[in-house]
């Protein structure tokens, strides 16, 4: 029988054993995430249903109802709520969860961020590239849309991941999470730059005052009280409220927010204060704000006719290929590329398949694809409803063929350990 393969002096392990923080984020994002997956699915699916129901129509008189102040430039309708208001809870677990991996996880150090981040980068190019050969190619393009398929899902992705991935090493779990945390901030940073069309310095200015006080407050002992509590909650809404009149998306205020909490824990505390403000918003996050976002979001109309059309239209092709064949090859090449420059190896009990199978996966772009869709064409857009299609679909192509890929990938990592309980001298599984 074969002996493995002798250590080369030098050469590092690509996915090595995670540090302490990063096991931390790893676990706590499982436990919820894998909730919330199920929490959005639904969502999803009695969007569609009640958009094909013969209540078709009370579903776009809900959507459509206007709600708030117009003084304030906050009479929004309820679809409009659930995505600039509700999905800023969203991005600011996103902003704190940032915090938690940029100070005490994997992208504390060069040597674990590195992956992750070239990956999400690889993540993002490659779909867009696609996307825009196709809309700069055909009649009827539309180029400005070349983010909407850079997204992936967490929630949807990390559901998928507790089904089928239950046997496979932490660290490329971790990969797909801190990939999927890397990919929201670039997101983000797109949102933040290509789709402010207009911007109020002074608003700006307010708001990013608001969010210092804010960070300031969330350090003093005065916010772990009732009071303070509310205090803060009483900030995070002045602070989006004054985003959203700005001209920035709103949602960028949640990340703000969540990125000014303390990561670390201080001297006589049990938890940082980051990972008490996660504990306390991922549920509400995860339980209430995606779903009602999706339930508002998903509500296309179904029917041979729409698909026909998504069928045709260069903005759906360029989604669906930008997710489902964009993201793997995007990933894969970019960590074959850190491997290639670096010398660096695959741990032990890995292979480029296992890698291949989470970038499938990681075509997942729901929830942040429908927001930057909407953002790029506007509700009522000619687009809209093929790209919402193209979006539910491609997404859905993602989770069978990733999922599929992850499942074979399990099964032989079971067999494995498996067999190196017997033997410990039997190779790794290729």
């Amino acid at each position: 029988m074969t002996s493995p393969a002798p250590e080369t002096p030098g050469r590092s392990r690509l996915f090595a054993a995670l540090t302490p923080g990063g096991e931390r984020n790893l676990l706590d994002t499982l436990r919820a995430e894998r909730t919330g997956g199920v929490l959005l699915l639904i969502g999803a699916v009695a969007a569609l249903v009640w958009a094909n129901s013969p209540w078709a129509e009370s579903y776009r008189t809900v959507s459509d109802t206007v709600l708030g102040p117009s003084a304030l430039h906050l009479d929004l309708s309820i679809a409009d709520w659930a995505k600039d208001g509700l999905l800023a809870i969203f991005f600011f677990v996103v902003g704190v969860e940032l915090k938690r991996e940029i100070v005490d996880g994997e992208l504390r150090h060069l040597r674990t961020a590195i992956v992750p981040v070239v990956a999400a980068v690889g993540g993002m190019l490659a779909p867009a590239a696609l996307y825009l050969v196709v809309n700069l190619t055909a009649t009827g393009g539309a180029p400005e849309g070349w983010a909407v398929p850079t997204a992936t899902d967490i929630a949807f992705a990390v559901a998928v991941l507790s089904v089928v991935g239950r046997s496979l090493p932490a660290s490329l779990r971790a990969f797909l999470l801190t990939l999927a945390v890397v990919d929201d901030l670039l997101g983000i940073i797109v949102i933040a730059t290509v789709y402010t069309e207009s911007l109020h310095l002074i608003w700006l200015v307010a708001s990013v005052a608001v969010i210092a006080l804010f960070g300031w407050l969330v350090r003093t002992r005065f916010a772990r009280s009732v009071l303070g509590g509310l205090v803060l909650i009483v900030l995070a809404v002045t602070a989006w409220a004054l985003m959203h009149a700005s001209g920035v998306h709103a949602t960028i205020a949640g990340v703000a927010l969540g990125m000014t909490a303390p990561a670390l824990a201080r001297p006589g505390e049990s938890h940082s204060v980051a990972e008490r403000l996660e504990h306390r918003w991922r549920p509400v996050s995860a339980g209430v704000a995606v779903p009602v976002f999706a339930l508002f979001a998903a509500g296309v109309t179904l029917n041979g006719e729409v698909i026909g059309d998504a069928l045709s239209d260069p903005v759906a092709q360029g989604v669906a290929l930008g997710l489902v064949l964009g993201k793997p090859i995007g990933i894969l090449t970019a960590t074959w590329l850190v491997a290639r420059f670096t010398r660096a190896r695959l741990a032990e009990d890995l292979h480029w398949r296992d890698i291949l199978a989470v970038g499938a996966l990681a075509g997942m772009g729901f929830t942040v694809s429908l927001l930057i869709g909407a953002l790029a064409f506007g509700a009522g857009s000619a687009h809209d409803e093929h790209l919402t299609v193209s979006i539910l679909f491609a997404s859905l192509a993602a989770a069978v063929i990733g999922g599929a890929g992850l499942a074979h990938r399990d099964r032989q990592h079971r067999a494995m350990r498996a067999a190196a309980r017997i033997d410990p001298a039997v190779p790794p599984i290729g």
